[in-house]
C-alpha cells in the first residue's frame, strides 16, 4: 500500500445560510495538513481535498482512513495536534472526534 493513512478534508460549498465546510476553509486545512506532513518528512500519508463528507453541521470536517475517524469544527490550530497525536502517534484527538 502506497499510503499508510489518508486525510480527507471537505472542501464542499453549500448554501451559505446553512452550516457547511466550504472551499475556502477546507482548502486552508488541506494546505496546512500538507505543510505539516512535509515539514515532518512524512511521505506515507496523503492529505487531500474531498467533496461532501455529510458532516456539514460540524464543518470544517476531516476524515482519517483507514480508521474512519471523523473530526469536526477544525481550525488551522488543530492541524499540528492531529498530525502529532493521530498521524504520528496513532491516537485520535478525542476532543475533536465527532460522536456519531
Amino acid at each position: 500500500m502506497k499510503y499508510r493513512k489518508h486525510i480527507f478534508i471537505c472542501t464542499n460549498d453549500k448554501d451559505p445560510a446553512k452550516p457547511h465546510c466550504g472551499s475556502e476553509r477546507g482548502m486552508a486545512l488541506v494546505d496546512a495538513f500538507r505543510q505539516d506532513l512535509r515539514a515532518r518528512g512524512i511521505k506515507d500519508v496523503r492529505a487531500q481535498k474531498a467533496g461532501c463528507l455529510d458532516l456539514c453541521a460540524f464543518g470544517p470536517s476531516v476524515t482519517v482512513y483507514p480508521e474512519g475517524v471523523c473530526y469536526g469544527h477544525l481550525t488551522l490550530d488543530d492541524v499540528p495536534r492531529i498530525v502529532e497525536q493521530h498521524i504520528v502517534g496513532d491516537e485520535p484527538v478525542a476532543d475533536k472526534v465527532l460522536p456519531y
